[in-house]
């Protein structure tokens, strides 16, 4: 920076104008206090992220997303421990949600497998992992996401069918929550 840049006073209006553009997060900063202050602050990575992937997806207002689905399973059947059927539906529905045909390290899909094989070694009951302790915040640990279609539905009521022993889904499940969705906004 040149020395007269250094020099030159902040213009904490023209500064604040711009703060106002940036919106709160509940992680961040109290910002009637930073704008008091003349404070320049950053919008996280990951928030910035999540905006630009949402509007790049094309999920249209009033649409439910798969990450929301799968957040309303947890409503509906939260205390279910996870089995290899949830778990495997978790992952289609991570897949369709994201369009990467593998799963990612740390997401939704990776812990739901991680809490299956942990479950099927646990001996009683509080000792399992269930749907809420996964699912709880999905749409926010998914790198992107796009509104639940039928053929999502599909293949989501398929990979749970699929790893189930007796070829059924859960009745609340994940696969009815995607199915829900679905049903939704075809609708509209």
């Amino acid at each position: 920076m040149a020395a007269e840049q250094l020099q030159k006073p902040i213009d904490c209006a023209k500064v604040k104008g711009e703060a106002e553009k940036i919106p709160a997060t509940e992680k961040g900063i109290d910002t009637a206090e930073d704008k008091k202050k003349c404070v320049i602050t950053e919008a996280s990575s990951e928030q910035a992220k999540e905006e630009v992937n949402r509007k790049k997806s094309g999920v249209s207002e009033g649409t439910i997303t798969i990450g929301e689905a799968l957040e309303a399973a947890v409503l509906t059947a939260g205390n279910k421990p996870v089995e290899w059927s949830d778990a495997a539906a978790i992952q289609a529905a991570e897949v369709r949600a994201t369009g990467r045909t593998n799963i990612m390290p740390g997401g939704v899909a990776a812990s739901a497998q991680s809490a299956a094989t942990l479950n099927a070694r646990a001996t009683s009951d509080e000792d399992k992992t269930t749907l809420a302790d996964v699912l709880t915040g999905a749409s926010s640990k998914l790198p992107s996401d796009k509104a639940a279609t039928r053929k999502d539905a599909e293949g989501v009521t398929g990979a749970e069918m699929r790893n189930d022993p007796h070829l059924t889904t859960y009745p609340t499940g994940v696969a009815a929550s995607v199915a829900a969705a679905a049903r939704i906004n075809q609708a509209k």
